[in-house]
C-alpha cells in the first residue's frame, strides 16, 4: 500500500471520519474572497482576521516548506434534532458541539497521533497541526482536498457526513498525491438561508458574521443590537439552525467520540440557574468546555437575552437581580430582559 493509503487507514483508526489531501497552493480564490468579506466589514469585531489576512488567505505563506496539506474530518453528529431545543423557552440552548468536551483539545490530540505516525513512516519529514486556532482557512482547504463543498451557509457539506463534523489540518513536508476537489451539490435548495432567524446571509455562499447568532453569542463583545436580541431566542452559545435543516444530514454518520455527547448538566440547563453563576461557578461548570473561553460576563449576557425572550414573567426577578451587576453589559442585558417581562 502507498504511504497515503496507509495514512488514511491510520487516520480512520484514530477516530477520524474522512481524510483528503491537497497542495498548499490549491485555494487561489481564498484570498480575494477573504478580502471581499473584510471590505464589507462582515467580520465584525474579529480583527484577527484582518491582522493575519496574508497567512489566512495563502497557506504557502503560512509555512513555505509545506508540500502537502492533509485535511481530516471528525463527525459530531447529534442523536436528536437540535431544532427541538428552541421550544424550551426557559432553558439555555447550547450549540451541539459545545455540550461536552472542547473539540479543539480532542481533535488536536488525534491529529498529533496521526502526525507522529507519519513522521515515523517518513523520518525526514516535518509536520504542523492546526485546529481552528491558527490563520488557516480549513473549509476551502477541505473542499480542495475532496472532503466536501462549502454550502450556501458557508459551512462544509459532505455526501457521506452531512455537515456535522469538525475539521483539522496537518501541514507536512511530505509530498502526497492530492485528491480531486469536491463539486458543489446544493442545487436549488435554500433551506439554510431561509431558516436563519437574523437573515445573516446577504446572498448564497456569503455570511455577514455581524448578524450571525454564533458570532453574536461567542465573538461579539459588549451589548448586542436591540433588534437582534429578540431574534436570538434561547440560544446562549452558538446556533445550529442552518446546519440542522440541511437535507444532506440524512447521510450523516454517527459520532464515534463519546465525549461529544451532551453532558446531562449542559443539555437544556435552566436559564435561572445559568444566570446565577458567578465567575468561580462559571469556571467550574464549564471546565473543559469551549464555553469557558467566552467568560462569565458574556455568557450571562446571553442568558439574560434568552430570559428576555422567554415570555416567562416568573423569570423577571432573576433578571432584576442582575440590573446592578458590576459588568455594564450584563446590567444592560438584565434591564432589557426585566423590561421585556414587565
Amino acid at each position: 500500500m502507498s504511504l497515503k493509503t496507509r495514512l488514511r487507514e491510520r487516520a480512520l483508526s484514530e477516530g477520524f471520519s474522512d481524510m483528503g489531501v491537497c497542495r498548499p497552493d490549491a485555494i487561489p480564490q481564498a484570498l480575494p474572497r477573504l478580502e471581499q468579506f473584510l471590505e464589507h466589514g462582515h467580520h465584525g469585531q474579529m480583527a484577527w482576521m484582518q491582522d493575519r489576512k496574508s497567512w489566512r488567505g495563502d497557506p504557502t505563506a503560512l509555512w513555505p516548506e509545506a508540500k502537502s496539506i492533509i485535511m481530516l474530518a471528525e463527525a459530531y453528529t447529534p442523536d436528536h434534532d437540535p431544532m427541538d431545543n428552541l421550544a424550551h423557552a426557559e432553558a439555555a440552548n447550547i450549540s451541539v458541539y459545545a455540550r461536552n468536551r472542547d473539540y479543539h483539545d480532542l481533535v488536536k490530540k488525534r491529529l498529533k497521533r496521526v502526525g507522529r505516525w507519519l513522521i515515523d513512516e517518513a523520518p525526514d519529514s516535518e509536520i504542523k497541526v492546526f485546529v481552528d486556532t491558527a490563520p488557516v482557512m480549513e473549509k476551502p482547504l477541505a473542499a480542495a482536498a475532496g472532503l466536501g463543498w462549502q454550502g450556501k451557509h458557508t459551512n462544509l457539506l459532505s455526501r457521506d457526513l452531512g455537515n456535522w463534523f469538525f475539521l483539522g489540518a496537518i501541514f507536512t513536508t511530505v509530498e502526497l498525491e492530492p485528491d480531486k476537489s469536491a463539486v458543489e451539490n446544493c442545487g436549488t435548495c435554500t433551506s439554510c438561508l431561509d431558516i436563519c432567524p437574523t437573515n445573516a446571509f446577504p446572498a448564497p455562499f456569503q455570511l455577514d458574521a455581524r448578524k450571525c447568532i454564533s458570532y453574536l453569542t461567542i465573538e461579539h463583545h459588549g451589548p448586542v443590537d436591540t433588534e437582534l436580541r429578540e431574534k436570538m431566542g434561547n440560544r446562549v452559545y452558538g446556533c445550529d439552525d442552518c446546519l440542522a435543516v440541511c437535507p444532506w444530514n440524512k447521510f450523516a454518520k454517527a459520532a464515534k467520540e463519546l465525549r461529544y455527547a451532551a453532558r446531562e448538566d449542559l443539555n437544556l440547563p435552566k436559564l435561572a440557574e445559568m444566570a446565577a453563576l458567578d465567575d468561580a461557578d462559571f469556571r467550574a461548570r464549564f471546565s473543559g468546555s469551549p464555553i469557558k473561553r467566552i467568560g462569565r460576563n458574556r455568557f450571562v449576557r446571553n442568558v439574560l437575552y434568552a430570559i428576555g425572550n422567554s415570555g416567562a414573567r416568573r423569570l423577571r426577578a432573576t433578571a432584576q437581580d442582575l440590573t446592578q451587576d458590576p459588568d455594564a453589559t450584563v446590567a444592560d442585558a438584565a434591564q432589557w430582559a426585566a423590561m421585556r417581562l414587565s
